[in-house]
């Protein structure tokens, strides 16, 4: 089989699988790359904070 007979015959489906390899490793590389990676910061509410939105939470079930 020859390489022209081969294009012919085939392009949608070389075409598409390739473009789906090429999106899918791009997609990869974004995802594993450390400029895009959300940085969390753990944030610890103080005490009197937890227990005044404790507080404010039963007063609103009550209603």
């Amino acid at each position: 089989m020859r390489l022209k007979t081969l294009w012919k015959d085939y392009k949608v489906l070389i075409v598409m699988g390739t473009s789906l390899v090429l999106v899918h490793w791009s997609w990869f590389h974004i995802k594993s790359s450390p400029l895009f990676q959300v940085k969390t910061e753990e944030v610890i509410p103080e005490p009197g904070i937890v227990a005044y939105m404790n507080q404010s939470d039963r007063k609103n079930k009550e209603k």
